[in-house]
C-alpha cells in the first residue's frame, strides 16, 4: 500500500497538468475590456482586462500608451517579470515598423499580457477599474497564473478595437 501511495504522489504533477486545456488562441477586445481564451474557436476562460492609460486606436509611437491592434504571437514568457509574470506580444511587426519609420517615430516594443507588481495585490481590486499600462495588457496575479497555465508560446492573440 505504502508503494502505491508512493507512485501515486510521485506522478501526481503529470496527472495535474494534464488536466488543464490549453488554449490555442487569445483574443482581446479593448472595447470590452476583454480577454478570452480559445480552443477550437470555443472561448475556455474570460478576464477583464486593463490596458494603457490611451487606449483608443492601434498602437503607432513609444510613450503614446496605446495597446496594438491586429494579429500578433504571444511568442515567449517572462517569469521574473517586474510585474509579477508576463507573456510577449510579438508587436511590433512588419507593418508596425514601417508605419513608425515612414511617420520617423521609434515604434515602441515590450508589449506584454501582465499581472501586478507584488507591492501592488492589496490594489488588484481598484486597478481592475482603470487603464493604467504603458500599452501593455494588465489582470491580477492569480489570473495571470491561470493564464500561464494555459498559454504556451507560440500562441496567435487577436487584438480588436
Amino acid at each position: 500500500m505504502r508503494y502505491i501511495a508512493f507512485a501515486l504522489l510521485m506522478l501526481a504533477p503529470f496527472f495535474a497538468s494534464a488536466a488543464i486545456t490549453k488554449a490555442d488562441e487569445v483574443v482581446v477586445y479593448k472595447s470590452k475590456s476583454l480577454m478570452q481564451l480559445k480552443k477550437n474557436g470555443r472561448v475556455l476562460k474570460s478576464y477583464k482586462v486593463s490596458f494603457g492609460d490611451n487606449p483608443r486606436g492601434h498602437k503607432v509611437q513609444q510613450g503614446d500608451e496605446r495597446t496594438p491592434e491586429g494579429r500578433y504571437t504571444l511568442d515567449w514568457k517572462n517569469p521574473n517579470s517586474r510585474f509579477y509574470r508576463s507573456i510577449h506580444i510579438s508587436y511590433p511587426d512588419k507593418r508596425d515598423k514601417a508605419r513608425a519609420r515612414r511617420l520617423g517615430v521609434n515604434p515602441g516594443g515590450d508589449i506584454m499580457i501582465h499581472g501586478i507588481k507584488p507591492q501592488w495585490t492589496g490594489m488588484a481590486d481598484y486597478l481592475k477599474k482603470m487603464n493604467w499600462t504603458d500599452g501593455c495588457i494588465a489582470v491580477n496575479n492569480r489570473e495571470m497564473d491561470e493564464i500561464w497555465a494555459m498559454v504556451d508560446t507560440p500562441t496567435p492573440i487577436s487584438i480588436y478595437p
